[in-house]
Parts: structure tokens; C-alpha cells; sequence
């Protein structure tokens, strides 16, 4: 009798792991999705832009689509992909060609470029974002969960250099402008 188990074990092992495979997360890979770093300016941010010493050239200016600030004196300067600092800095070279000695420039963000939400949600679209929003934070702006969602995960894509970023998330996590969150549905 212990022949003929010693026999069949390795197949009676194999026929009762196989349930337990079946059990294996099939979720897709989830990719990082970089939540850290100083804000990066792009198209559809609005920028206050402050020339101390001069009124005029202080004002608001929308970032086009080609990553630009079309300001005033000395046309567009590019802003696409730097922080404010480094924004006022390149507007202020571009000030003090000719047109200003030492000029003194800030920039702050008046208006950041709004999220985009899809999915199983009451709303889809794009929404303003509002600075320290998290995936919870952007379905309720969206209308809330459909009957059918995962009220446990999104994927959120996000644009991180040159090329579109895919993360599987909580709903905590924290969202930045210009990031697109897909709620799926859930699988029973």
C-alpha cells in the first residue's frame, strides 16, 4: 500500500495545487507611476507671471499648445516641462535681452490644466483640478462609482518625460494635472 502512494503522490500533489493556481492574480502588471518631483508646467496651466517694478507685463497668461507663454515685449517663451522658478528665470532672460535691466520675475500657477476621468463613474470628462487631489477625490467629482465599478483600484495614465506612464492605484493615491483615470468594472 505505501508502494502505490509513494507512486501517485507527486500526481496527487499536481491535482490539488492546480485550484490554488486558478487562484493567481491576473491583474496586468502595474507600472509606477511617479508621484513625486516639483510640478511641471505644460499646455493648459494658467501662470500668474509678476514683473516687480513694472504693472503692465504683470498678469495671467495661459500656457499654448506649443508649451508657451505668449508675453509681452518679447513673444513666446517656452515653459513647457519647467517649474515655475525655472520659468521665471527664462522669462526674465528673455526680458533682460534688450528690453530690461535686470528684470525681477515670479511665476506661480493661477490655474492648473484640469484631469480627465472615464469609466465606470456618473460622469465622464475632463474636471479642474484642485492642488492634493487623490482618485477618491476625482470620482466624487466625477458623480461617484456606477453600480458596476472596482471601488478598490484605478489605472491612472500619466505623462512622465517623453512618454505616457500606466498605473494600477489605490484610491488614494494622489493625481496631478493633465492625469487620465479610468475606473473599470468590477469582475465578480
Amino acid at each position: 500500500m505505501r508502494g502505490i502512494l509513494m507512486r501517485w503522490l507527486p500526481l496527487l500533489t499536481l491535482v490539488l495545487m492546480l485550484p490554488l493556481a486558478a487562484c493567481a492574480s491576473t491583474r496586468p502588471a502595474t507600472y509606477l507611476v511617479d508621484t513625486k518631483g516639483p510640478y511641471q508646467l505644460d499646455t493648459g496651466d494658467v501662470v500668474r507671471v509678476s514683473v516687480y517694478g513694472d504693472d503692465e507685463l504683470t498678469d495671467t497668461y495661459r500656457i499654448d499648445d506649443s508649451g508657451s507663454v505668449a508675453f509681452p515685449l518679447v513673444g513666446p517663451v517656452q515653459v513647457r516641462g519647467k517649474t515655475t522658478a525655472m520659468a521665471a528665470g527664462s522669462i526674465a532672460a528673455a526680458l533682460a535681452n534688450g528690453y530690461m535691466r535686470n528684470p525681477d520675475v515670479a511665476v506661480e500657477v493661477a490655474e492648473y490644466r484640469p484631469f480627465f476621468i472615464q469609466g465606470e463613474i456618473g460622469s465622464a470628462g475632463q474636471f479642474p483640478y484642485v492642488y492634493g487631489m487623490t482618485v477618491r477625490a476625482a470620482i466624487s467629482t466625477a458623480g461617484g462609482f456606477s453600480d458596476t465599478a472596482d471601488r478598490n483600484h484605478a489605472v491612472v495614465y500619466r505623462r512622465q518625460g517623453g512618454q505616457m506612464v500606466k498605473g494600477t492605484v489605490d484610491l488614494d493615491f494622489p493625481i496631478f494635472p493633465g492625469d487620465t483615470i479610468v475606473i473599470l468594472e468590477r469582475w465578480f
